[in-house]
């Protein structure tokens, strides 16, 4: 065992470990909270990691993405998130990729049998694609719903995406999960009970703004980097617990 697992060993068990380094995972989104979900999971042991954003760094996500920083502006996401993996953890595998989610790639998203997919996609209709696309193929999923316009750390939960309260984004996954694929419940998320303006319910909503490039047009919302990560780093939590209990060597 190298020794940059050692605490990691100590916490979760030889066996434990051994299972996180033998556990494939799909990270998509790698802004604010995919960032950091894909960061603890490295450090943990992951043995394989699938990471993916069609997205490039733009000087506005300095504040609170991992990757964004003077000198990457204008990169991808999935390039330098897998540069870091690599830096973090040699061993590990690693396959990046700028693939826009939507119903025509899941197959290639999801290829090969991942042991659990994580969701961080800030667009609703990729994110609700993502999710269904996950439940329907039988694939364990972790989503993370919104972060931005909060600021209470205090108010941040893991539940069921049916229980989830004050958050206009998992109102609107719900409504759709419900309606397109009859889907109500059986999705893990992290959100915040904490209130955020009706507003931004309104910013959410996609099917009216043009598409620009691969996504559409979205206003940006205020947000932090001790919220978006600790919504990142409790998703790779929930994560690496389940898989030290359930993955099966």
């Amino acid at each position: 065992m190298k020794k940059q697992f050692l605490r990691t060993s100590k916490l979760l068990g030889e066996e434990g470990l051994a299972r996180l380094q033998n556990s494939f995972v799909v990270v998509v989104g790698l802004g604010a909270v995919g960032s950091y979900a894909t960061e603890a999971l490295a450090r943990s042991g992951v043995g394989k990691l699938r990471l993916i954003d069609f997205d490039e760094v733009n000087e506005s996500n300095i504040n609170r993405q991992l990757y964004a920083l003077h000198s990457t502006i204008g990169r991808g996401k999935a390039e330098l998130a897998a540069e870091r993996v690599r830096d973090i953890n040699p061993d590990c595998i690693i396959e990046n990729s700028n693939t826009f989610v939507h119903a025509d790639t899941l197959d290639e998203v999801l290829a090969d049998n991942p042991d659990v997919v994580i969701d961080a996609i800030d667009s609703l209709n990729p994110k609700v694609a993502l999710l269904a696309g996950t439940v329907e193929r039988g694939f364990k999923v972790f989503s993370s719903m919104g972060a931005a316009l909060r600021r209470d750390p205090s108010k941040i939960i893991m539940s069921d995406i049916a229980k989830t309260m004050n958050c206009p984004l998992a109102r609107l996954v719900r409504k759709r999960l419900r309606r397109y694929h009859d889907i109500k419940k059986g999705i893990t998320c992290v959100s915040s009970t904490e209130l955020a303006p009706e507003a931004s319910e309104a910013s959410m909503e996609e099917d009216k703004t043009p598409y620009t490039g691969r996504g559409r047009a979205r206003p940006a919302l205020g947000s932090l980097s001790t919220i978006t990560g600790i919504f990142g780093l409790t998703l790779a939590t929930a994560v690496i617990e389940y898989l030290v209990e359930n993955k099966k060597q």
